[in-house]
Order: structure tokens, then sequence, then C-alpha cells
């Protein structure tokens, strides 16, 4: 284990006092050596874990095999002994997972071992063995486990219920991918008759929506598999299919028309509103009228076409549409000032849907712009329902009802039991351990385990600050800051917006005129204070700051000697990151709106966004085509107002940083039309 690092914390803080740190260093480094066997003391052999993770992620059974007995009484064995075996869960017999169960009791890695055994038996039918280990399942996440075991007791039972049939619909509808255990379950329930051939041709729908055909195949094997060779001509050319098939009415063709009116709908809007105008409207019922005028007018709004409200106006019934259809005529509305048709959608929305601050706020403003006492006092109710400083529109909200952002009032100080019980939580310490050794994703579901699922409801909110403490004194920002934000009575501002390499940030900040909680603002979304962190597309460091634009700024504030190599490091990674933040700013107007979404999407893509009507930057927010880049832009915002009134001590606003958004003026010179 990795204890010279607990010392290394209190040395690396000398103002906090040192003799005090060091005392508890030494009672946690004492505590941790209590939790673990005599072998566990004396192997510190990290090197053959990483090498474990390696020849796991090769799927190399032999060379997993072989280095198993080394890791034998390591901290992390738990993780060794879980890659080996799952390796080769295939072909593993029974009594070594329930072997496996028995070595590690009460650890992620049992957990995880089990949902993959429970995939597994599922898949084999083996329902007596299923039964068997759905008991201790803790975590109880994953959709098609949950799906096996409604399947598995309607078949040990014999009979099945309303509510198990709407179990497997929601666990079917959400998931994305084919998978056996909800198309499973799915089928038996419309045999049963609790769920309906509809609900299978839905499922279809969504499939195809989101370019799933795997997905979409299985539902039309449970709806009409006859027509399954059709389907397949769908698939392959839906043109094709709707110019050269005559028309039969009969219910399975008429949605593989819906099928077809829907995968030429997302790539064209334009099209597929001229197809179903052209010819298909007659024939179809007005729900699956209503479906693809749903699709039409959702990909419409996301290509920010004017078109999209008159699309969705030829929609006659909002239930109809699906959640995500409905919140895209929300957005649409928005984005035409047609308020009447905000409340509306939203109302026809799920119960989920509607308890969302993001619609509960945007239904108080239609109500509030319609006027009257009544509608006022509604908009009011709702505003405080979700009034506070957690997120983006329960900001807006808070202001809306007159009030600005301030640093919320700290919880009161954690007990010196409080912070040992986080310090003794094994799954805690195997958690930062991984971390430290590199083994992040590792590590980081390690501590959600530990944190979220270990128990049912997960850790209460002393026990969760106390582990974003103890996060928060090892410097591992990001379990520090996720940790703390899943508190729900009380919020800890210090640790869920910290300020590490304060001077730095403050520094190169205001060097340029830059308002430094932007600058943070946007580290904590971008790599929540990661030095290393790395994303899937190359960006590097606490801003993960792209080579090429790393090359490009360096030029353009006169960084002769810079060289890739030193992206991640913290000085110039801050530089670069800074620098271009505050291009980017000057190039969007001043709008930290526009520029978060350069930040993330690149400047080209919110040039296009910013043309068409002047509205309010939270609309235009809103009306962010890309789901990454609207929640990054939203949150990068909600960040920065909550750092400034830390920084500051004064009430913020929101509003104000958000402002407008419209076209550049083009009378002005663009000042970094080169920005990368």
């Amino acid at each position: 284990m990795q204890f010279p690092s607990i010392l290394a914390s209190a040395r690396a803080h000398p103002r906090r006092g040192a003799p005090a740190l060091i005392f508890s260093a030494v009672l946690a480094l004492a505590a941790l050596l209590s939790q673990q066997p005599a072998a566990a003391q004396n192997n510190t052999n990290d090197d053959v874990l990483v090498q474990m993770k390696q020849a796991f992620q090769r799927g190399d059974k032999a060379r997993l095999t072989a280095l198993l007995p080394q890791a034998r009484g390591h901290a992390l064995e738990p993780w060794a002994a879980y890659w080996e075996l799952k390796a080769r869960l295939q072909e593993a017999a029974p009594n070594e997972v329930q072997d496996f169960y028995a070595r590690y009791p009460n650890t992620y890695q049992e957990d995880r071992l089990r949902n993959d055994w429970l995939l597994l038996l599922g898949q084999r039918r083996d329902w007596d063995g299923f039964a068997a280990n759905i008991a201790g399942f803790r975590m109880a996440d994953d959709a098609q486990v949950r799906c096996y075991a409604v399947l598995v007791d309607t078949l040990r039972t014999g009979t099945a219920t309303q509510a198990q049939a709407d179990e497997v619909r929601r666990n079917w509808f959400a998931q994305k991918d084919s998978d056996d255990g909800c198309l499973t379950a799915a089928d038996r329930m419309v045999a049963a008759r609790l769920m309906t051939t509809n609900d299978a041709w839905k499922k279809a729908r969504l499939a195809i929506e989101a370019n799933r055909p795997a997905a979409a195949r299985g539902a039309v094997t449970i709806a009409a598999p006859d027509a399954l060779p059709l389907f397949e001509e769908v698939n392959a050319s839906a043109a094709k299919f709707l110019t050269g098939r005559a028309f039969v009415a009969a219910k399975s063709r008429k949605e593989l028309v819906v099928l077809a009116l829907i995968k030429i709908a997302v790539a064209d809007p334009d099209q597929g509103a001229a197809q179903l105008d052209s010819k298909w409207s007659p024939m179809l019922s007005a729900e699956e009228r209503n479906w693809v005028w749903g699709t039409i007018g959702r990909a419409a709004a996301n290509k920010l076409s004017p078109m999209a409200v008159s699309y969705f106006g030829n929609v006659t019934k909002n239930s109809d549409l699906s959640d995500d259809m409905l919140g895209w005529r929300v957005r649409a509305a928005l984005r035409a000032s047609q308020w009447k048709d905000v409340a509306p959608a939203i109302n026809a929305m799920s119960d989920a849907a509607q308890q969302d601050p993001t619609w509960v706020y945007w239904k108080a403003r239609a109500l509030s712009t319609a006027g009257g006492d009544e509608r006022r006092a509604q908009a009011r109710e709702l505003y405080t329902s979700i009034a506070g400083t957690r997120g983006f529109y329960e900001m807006l909200a808070l202001e809306e009802l007159g009030q600005r952002v301030v640093a919320a009032t700290r919880p009161a100080p954690l007990t010196p039991e409080e912070k040992n019980a986080a310090r003794t939580n094994p799954g805690l310490q195997r958690g930062l351990q991984a971390i430290g050794m590199g083994l992040r994703s590792e590590g980081t579901r390690e501590w959600n385990y530990a944190t979220n699922l270990h128990e049912k409801g997960g850790m209460d909110d002393r026990a969760l600050l106390a582990a974003a403490d103890l996060a928060c004194q090892r410097e591992v920002w990001d379990r520090c800051i996720n940790t703390s934000e899943r508190t729900k009575g009380v919020i800890d501002v210090e640790q869920r917006f910290p300020m590490p390499f304060h001077d730095t940030v403050l520094r190169k900040s205001q060097d340029i005129g830059l308002d430094p909680a932007y600058v943070y603002g946007l580290i904590r979304q971008e790599s929540r204070f990661i030095m290393d962190a790395r994303s899937g597309v190359g960006a590097s460091g606490l801003m993960q700051v792209m080579p090429a634009t790393a090359r490009w700024t360096a030029r353009k504030i006169g960084m002769t000697d810079f060289t890739p190599g030193q992206i991640n490091d913290r000085e110039t990674n801050i530089t670069i990151g800074t620098n271009y933040l505050k291009l980017a700013l000057d190039d969007f107007d001043g709008s930290m709106a526009l520029a978060a979404a350069a930040y993330n999407a690149g400047p080209g893509r919110p040039r296009n966004w910013r043309n068409g009507p002047v509205i309010d930057a939270a609309i235009w927010a809103e009306n962010v085509p890309f789901n990454e880049t609207r929640d990054y832009v939203k949150k990068v915002l909600a960040n920065t107002t909550n750092y400034a009134a830390l920084i500051s001590g004064k009430p913020q606003s929101l509003k104000e940083r958000l402002g407008r958004v419209g076209p550049r003026n083009a009378a002005e010179p663009e000042p970094n039309k080169d920005l990368p």
C-alpha cells in the first residue's frame, strides 16, 4: 500500500500544523494496517496489478492466471482476482464463483462479479442458478439483470403482474442496445397480454431513432415476426422501401412505413415532411402520424431550423409523443418565442420528466409570461419548488424570486469519529490506492460503490461529507466534488467548489483580464482538477487542451519555446487554457455561454448556432444541439456563479453572466477568425 503518500500530505501542507497532521496520519496508518491481513502488509508490488490490468484489457487469460499468485496479499488483490476470473467466466465452474464470493465478501468486486455471473446465467437460461445468486446482488443497477429477475419471478410463480410488466417496459425502452434480458422478458409480457404489440412497435421506433437496428429488429420479432424480411428492406434503404412497396392496410405494414419515415426524417427532416405530406399521411393512424411529425419536429429543432415549430404544429395530441420529442418541442417554441406552446408540451411529459428542474423552470416562465394573478402565483410556486444554488435552473429560479446566489452556509464540522469512519472504510481506501497507482477507472468505481451502492440508499449526508473530506485531503478532487455533490440536506461549498492552484489560476487570469471564477468554473467541468486528465480525443491536463489548439495559442501569445510535451505541465496548461478562453471570449463578444460552447465543441459550431433570433442566453443554451455541449455550457455558467460568490463573498447573478445571444454584427471584424 502507498502509505508514504499519507505522510506526504502532512509534509505538503505545513500551514495546517505538521505535528497534528503527522499524528493523524499515524493513526490512519494504524487503522489501515488493522484492516489488512499480514500478507497484505508485506505485498506492495503495485506493478503486478498494473500488468494484470493491461493483460485483462488484452484478454490475455494465461498471463492473468500466471500473475495472480504474485498479487496475493496486495491491498488490491480483489481486483486482481476479479480480472482473472472475469476473463474466463464463460468456462468457470459455479463453485469457483462461490469461492470468489466467500473470499471477497462485501466488496465491490464481489458484487461486480455477481452482476457478470447473473447476466451469464440469464443468457444460459439457468433460472435456478439465477434465483440462487440474485438475492445477494447489492448494486441492483443493471437493467438487464432486473429484467431477468422479473422473468424468473414469473416463471417460478407461473403468473405475472402489471407492475412487473411496467418495470420491464421501462427498462426495455431505456436500453439503447439490444439485450437478451429485457427482450426475453418483454416477449413473455406480450404473450401474457400485460404488454401489447404496440409496446414492441414503440420500442422499434425508439431504436430506429437512435440508430440501433439490432434493437429494432428484436422488437419487430416480438410484434410481427413475419414482417422481418420487410424490416430488413427498411433498414437497408428506407426511401427504396417507400417507393417500391405497394401499401397494404395492415398494422405491421403501417408500422414499417412509420419506421421508414423515421429513418428518413432523422437524416433529413424536410424530406421526411415531404414524404409524409405527399402520400403517407392519410394512410396512417392519428397516433402514427403524430409520432412521425414529432420525429420530424425534433430533427428540425436539433438543426435549429425555423420550420421546427411548424412541423410540431401538425401534432394533434402531445401525449402521443415521447419525452425527448416534447423536450425539443419546448426548445423550438422558446427559440421562436411561442410561449403558448411551452406549458402544454411540458404537461404531456411523463411525471418523472416534469420534475426535472429544466422543465419546471420553463413551465414557470411560460405561466409568468401568459400573465394574470393566478398564473403568476402558479409560476412563483414552481420557482420556489426548485430555487437554490445546486444547478443552472435552480439559480435562475432563485433570481426570478428576487434573490441572488450566495455561498451556502457550511454544515457543522465533521467529528473525529466521522472522519475516522471514512479513513478506515476499506472500499474508500482501496479506491484511493487504485487511483494513486494510476488505476483511476477502477478506483473511481470502487469509491462510487462504497459511497452509493454498498448499502441500500448509499451513505447519509454526514458520511458523504466525511468521505468527500478524505478525498479533498488526499487532493483527489474529482471524488471530493462528486461525493459532496450527492448530499441532499446540506451543502459544503468548499468541498463542492474547491480552488486548487489558487495563486496560479488567479495570477494567470488577472494578467489577461479574465474572471478567475469563469476559469475555475470551466476547469471544474473539464477535468475536475485532475492533473493528468486525458480525454478520448486527446485533450490534456487541467484545462483539457488539444495539442493543435495549444500550438496555435502558444504562437498567438508569443510563447516561442513551447513544445507539445509541456501541455501537462500545470503552469503551461493554465497559461495556454486561460489565454485560449480569453481569445474565445473576445471572439464571441464577451458571451460566456458562447465561449464555453466554443471551448467544448470548437468555435465553428457556436458561430453557426448563434445565427437566428436575438434571444436570452438561457434559451440559446437550452437549444444547443449537442447534449454534451448543452449540459457543459449550463454547468460551466452555474459553476462560475458559485465560484464568484465564494471568491467575492458577495451575492451573484447568473442572469447577468448570461445576457443575450444573437448573430454577430457583420460590420465588425472578427477578432480571431482563425480561432481553432
